[in-house]
């Protein structure tokens, strides 16, 4: 059920199948020469809204900012503060739970770790606030690290490499305007860096060059499996 194509007497009746709801968290990013700044949110709601015509469950309109540290400095980047993304999760899980949701999965499809500790650090207090709350948090690379070794090629893949290329050439294949060379960043260990394009200059995080269309769909669908699984868990 996708929250902003109900109406009020659709949304009542189905809080009476499930008071289970997916959040999807992505970002307006630089993700290489070729795939669209809006990458992350595009594959997160997909995939949350396939998920849910397996399985009654609400899907909510998705964020479309979170936190880019590492790929502030690129083109196209646009990211908001922990502290903005921390209450924002929490006054939207507040509200949903106001009106009878319970089980919370906020689910990221960008997946830096600043951005995805804040959302950990959000998900606690909803649990500490909203006494019969559930909280799940994720990203997609969680989902994508159970699916079987030998689909992903690319070790570490993990941004606009493979497997967002996959994805993005099955979900949005006319956004994709051809190709970027493999890349993976080099900053320093437990240094911080003012000048990050300088150690990530490409902002290519894999090898898109092993992407196909046919392998984003069965990535794709291995990812519903995954997601339905922890609805699953969440409910019981």
């Amino acid at each position: 059920m996708i929250i902003e194509e109900l109406t009020m007497p659709a949304l009542v009746n189905g809080l009476s199948k499930t008071r289970t709801i997916i959040i999807p968290f992505g970002s307006v990013e630089e993700h290489g020469q070729h795939l669209p700044l809006g990458t992350d949110t595009i594959h997160v709601y997909e995939l949350s809204k396939k998920a849910s015509e397996h399985h009654p469950l609400f899907v909510a309109p998705p964020v479309w900012y979170g936190l880019c540290r590492s790929t502030n400095q690129h083109a196209g980047t646009i990211t908001i503060s922990a502290n903005t993304l921390r209450m924002l999760t929490i006054e939207l899980a507040g509200s949903f739970y106001n009106k009878g949701f319970r089980n919370f999965i906020l689910l990221s499809g960008h997946a830096g770790g600043t951005h995805m500790a804040t959302l950990i650090d959000a998900g606690e207090e909803i649990l500490a606030r909203f006494k019969e709350s559930q909280v799940a948090v994720l990203s997609i690379l969680d989902l994508i690290a159970k699916i079987p070794d030998n689909i992903v090629e690319t070790e570490g893949d993990s941004h606009a490499g493979e497997v967002e290329t996959s994805l993005m050439l099955h979900l949005r294949p006319m956004h994709v305007d051809g190709t970027s060379p493999e890349e993976y960043p080099s900053f320093p260990m437990h240094i911080l860096v003012r000048d990050k394009k300088k150690f990530w200059p490409g902002g290519v995080w894999g090898d898109p060059s092993k992407a196909s269309r046919e392998k984003g769909k069965t990535l794709l669908e291995k990812e519903i499996e995954v997601l339905l699984e922890l609805v699953n868990r969440i409910e019981s």
